[in-house]
């Protein structure tokens, strides 16, 4: 009875530990559940709200009109060519952003003395502000002020000057560039964390197997790299498809509404025609995509894992 007894109370004791350890670890995550909820789990609903009636900017809150303000999308005369384009956009981004990010990366694996330098270099975009670099750009390719136009003029190569911005291909890939200038350092440094920690051992034994370095890279390289690759695609894949500071700086949707992206839609919505319920339809919808999109991409990357 009495062996009983203190089994009893040292499960008992055990059980308030475990419990006072738990509530202090609740405790601690307070602040970040307030944080969320806040700044996340709220607006998340409210915009829920606001796709299910006709919400206006300035008259508030509508009565429901599910589903109105999601068939409306459809019908939408920007909606589907800023989906061609958006899509278009984030794959020319994303080849040229993870390509670069990747021999950059590799270039910087080598040790050199001058490998700090070029890290600085390669970092220091990254550093600048989109809508800063934007504006940035925008000055560049201008045939007033830019340094291209008057030098092309003062060679006779373009005595007219270059339209970096007046045709549809001439701003998408005048936008991709100041993107891919900005953000290749940072594709760089992801992808160069994860060549670091390739153990050295197994380039090692490679090179005694014979292999060259094709081989090294394809079958050593590649699969060691594969998560932080697929970090750098989920991070390349959203940012692209969630694109709006630089085209909004740059072309303004233009010409012709040739570089209008689906946030810039939502945008016009909202703030142009006033209409939140539609613009909020527009972002669940957009949100559910992104969602699917990473969730496929995961999965694939476990897939090749396993």
């Amino acid at each position: 009875m009495q062996q009983e007894l203190q089994q009893s109370r040292s499960s008992s004791r055990r059980w308030s530990w475990h419990a006072q350890r738990a509530l202090v670890g609740f405790v601690y995550t307070i602040p970040t559940i307030a944080f969320i909820g806040t700044l996340f789990v709220t607006p998340l609903i409210l915009v829920a709200r606001m796709s299910l009636s006709n919400w206006q900017l300035l008259g508030g809150g509508g009565n429901l009109n599910f589903p109105k303000n999601y068939v409306s999308i459809w019908n939408n005369r920007l909606f589907w060519p800023a989906v061609s384009f958006t899509l278009e956009y984030t794959i020319l981004a994303t080849i040229l952003l993870i390509g670069l990010g990747l021999g950059l990366a590799m270039l910087l694996q080598a040790t050199s003395r001058w490998i700090s330098a070029l890290r600085t270099v390669f970092l220091l975009p990254v550093s600048l502000g989109l809508a800063a670099a934007s504006l940035l750009a925008f000055g560049f390719f201008s045939r007033e002020i830019g340094p291209i136009g008057p030098f092309l003029q003062s060679t006779g190569l373009a005595p007219g000057g270059i339209a970096f911005l007046s045709t549809p291909i001439a701003a998408l890939l005048s936008t991709t560039f100041l993107i891919v200038w900005k953000f290749a350092g940072f594709y760089m440094l992801i992808l160069l964390v994860g060549l670091q920690g390739v153990p050295e051992d197994v380039y090692e034994a490679v090179q005694i197997d014979g292999a060259g370095r094709w081989q090294t890279f394809r079958y050593i390289t590649l699969p060691l790299l594969r998560p932080s690759l697929g970090l750098a695609l989920i991070l390349c894949i959203t940012g692209s498809l969630l694109a709006f500071d630089q085209f909004f700086i740059l072309t303004k949707g233009g010409p012709d509404n040739s570089t209008v992206t689906i946030v810039q839609v939502i945008y016009r919505e909202a703030f142009q025609r006033q209409n939140l319920g539609t613009a909020a339809a527009l972002s669940v919808g957009l949100l559910v995509v992104l969602v699917l999109i990473n969730l496929v991409q995961l999965r694939l990357l476990r897939g090749t894992e396993t």
